[in-house]
């Protein structure tokens, strides 16, 4: 399994709007397509966080493949009033935000 973790601003008070797009949207097809398996959304002090889970390594390919269906245009566009970039002066795509796992452990 392949995880990543996205980190960017939230708007306080939009975690039920957050939530709500992106029930609708893990309802169609598009988190298969992509091969997610598990998507958590966490807020910490105005920071969001989106830690998803993906079938295979290729996770990455599989959602830059996707970024071109009006599902997933749509959802960036409806998103944009409540997340925001952590750094806007360096995110240019969804890779710039997300953060660097620097160690792991799992029960054996």
């Amino acid at each position: 399994m392949h995880s990543t973790l996205i980190v960017a601003r939230m708007e306080p008070g939009s975690a039920e709007n957050v939530s709500q797009l992106f029930r609708e949207f893990d309802e169609t097809e598009m988190p298969h397509r992509m091969g997610a398996r598990r998507r958590q959304l966490f807020s910490y002090r105005g920071l969001y966080f989106h830690l998803q889970d993906f079938d295979t390594l290729d996770g990455g390919e599989r959602i830059e493949a996707a970024r071109t269906d009006p599902r997933f245009v749509g959802i960036s566009a409806d998103l944009k009033p409540f997340i925001t970039a952590y750094d806007p002066a360096t995110w240019r795509s969804p890779a710039d935000a997300m953060a660097q796992r620097f160690y792991h452990w799992s029960a054996r």
